[in-house]
C-alpha cells in the first residue's frame, strides 16, 4: 500500500493512477476525491459517484473509482465497468447553447454513432471543464433499459497530460420516458421547447383540485406578453422573432425555480405558475421582468431592446375558481399593464 492509499484510508482502491507513476499532484488529488467518494457511496443518499481517467495521448477511458450500485448494475468490477458501459449505451443526449439556434440544442446520438466520437467528446469536456448528458443504457434485454444523468466536472493535469472526470449518475428513467412522451404527442412547443397551453390547462386542473383539497394555500397564474413584438417583426425580421422567443424562453426558465412552471401560451404570450400568495406571485413576476429588462438581445450583430409585461392573478381572489378564470383576470391585469406605459406588473390594482 502506497502513502496515499495509507493516508487516506484506501483499503479497497482499485483504480490504476495509485499503482503507477504519476506526479504526486494527480494521486493526491485522486486520493481525496476516493476518500470522498467512498464515504459518500456508504450514506444510502440516491446517485451514482464515480471518478473516471483518460490520456490525452491515447483517450482510453478508465474507472479510479465508481459506485457500488454502478458496478452492481452491470455485474463487473470497476476495471471491466468502462467497457460494460460503453457497450450499453443505446442513446446519447447532450444539450448546450446553439447560438445559431438561439436556444438550447439537444443533440441525439446513437451508441454507435457516439462510439466513433469519444476522442473528440472527451477533449471538448477536458476544455470545458464539465459534463452534463444523459445515457439511455440497456441492461441486457432488448426490452429493459435505465436513463442515467451524468453531471461531472473535469480536471486536466497538463504535467501527466491526463484527465480525471468526477460527478454522479443519477437514474432519471421516469423522467425521460414521460418527456418522450410528451414530445411524442405534441404537449411542447417546438420554437422554445416549453410546455404548450395544453400542458398549463392541465396544470392548472392539478392546481385547482389541490387548492380546493387544502393540499396547498394558494397558488397564482401569470400571463406574460413581449412588448411591441410586431414591431421587432416588422423592423428585424421573423427570423428575428423566433431568436427573441426562443432566447426569452431560455431567460425564464433560468429565472424561475424548481416549482415554478413555465410555458407558452401563444404567439408572443407566455405563461407562468407558481405556488404562494399574490405577493409571491408579483416578486416572481418582477424577477422574469428585470432579467429580461437587462438581458442583451443580439441578432445578426443588432441589438434589439426588449421588455415585457405580466398580469398576475391570484386562486384566493376568485370566487368561483376555474382554469379559465384565472387565464381571464390575469389577462385583464395584463392589458392594464399594457394600456400604463407597458414594462410592468400589474398586480389586484398596484403598479410595480
Amino acid at each position: 500500500m502506497n502513502k496515499f492509499m495509507r493516508k487516506y484510508g484506501l483499503t479497497d482502491y482499485t483504480g490504476r493512477i495509485l499503482h503507477e507513476e504519476y506526479s504526486s499532484e494527480v494521486k493526491k488529488r485522486l486520493a481525496e476525491l476516493v476518500a470522498s467518494f467512498q464515504a459518500f457511496d456508504t450514506t444510502g443518499v440516491p446517485g451514482i459517484p464515480y471518478i473516471t481517467a483518460w490520456k490525452h495521448d491515447d483517450n482510453i477511458m478508465w474507472y479510479e473509482f465508481a459506485g457500488h450500485h454502478f458496478t452492481r448494475l452491470f455485474g463487473c468490477g470497476t476495471r471491466e465497468l468502462a467497457a460494460r458501459f460503453r457497450d450499453a449505451v443505446v442513446d446519447h443526449r447532450l444539450f448546450h447553447w446553439s447560438e445559431v439556434e438561439a436556444g438550447i440544442k439537444e443533440t441525439v446520438r446513437s451508441g454507435q454513432e457516439l462510439s466513433g466520437m469519444r476522442s473528440g467528446l472527451r477533449a471538448e469536456v477536458a476544455q470545458k471543464g464539465n459534463v452534463e448528458a444523459d445515457y439511455k443504457v440497456s441492461l441486457g434485454d432488448e426490452s429493459a433499459y435505465i436513463w442515467l444523468k451524468d453531471r461531472a466536472r473535469v480536471e486536466n493535469f497538463p504535467e501527466d497530460r491526463i484527465s480525471l472526470s468526477f460527478g454522479f449518475l443519477t437514474d432519471v428513467t421516469n423522467e425521460m420516458v414521460h418527456k418522450d412522451l410528451l414530445e411524442q404527442i405534441g404537449y411542447f412547443d417546438q420554437l422554445t421547447s416549453l410546455p404548450n397551453r395544453i400542458i398549463m390547462h392541465r396544470s392548472l386542473e392539478l392546481k385547482i383540485a389541490e387548492y380546493q383539497r387544502n393540499h396547498i394555500d394558494d397558488f397564482v397564474f401569470l400571463l406574460m406578453d413581449i412588448d411591441h413584438f410586431k414591431e421587432v417583426n416588422d423592423g428585424y425580421g421573423h427570423r428575428a422573432g423566433d431568436y427573441i422567443l426562443a432566447t426569452l424562453a431560455q431567460v425564464m426558465n433560468d429565472v424561475k425555480r424548481r416549482s415554478d412552471d413555465i410555458g407558452r401560451f401563444g404567439g408572443e404570450e407566455f405563461y407562468g405558475i407558481t405556488l404562494g400568495d399574490i405577493y409571491e406571485g408579483k416578486e416572481f413576476a418582477e424577477r422574469v421582468r428585470q432579467r429580461i429588462e437587462i438581458t442583451p438581445f443580439v441578432f445578426d450583430g443588432q441589438s434589439i431592446p426588449l421588455t415585457i409585461s405580466i398580469g398576475v392573478t391570484a386562486a384566493s381572489e376568485l370566487d368561483e375558481l376555474t382554469g379559465e378564470k384565472l387565464i381571464d383576470e390575469a389577462d385583464k391585469r395584463l392589458y392594464r399593464a399594457k394600456s400604463y406605459g407597458r414594462n410592468q406588473v400589474i398586480w389586484e390594482n398596484i403598479t410595480f
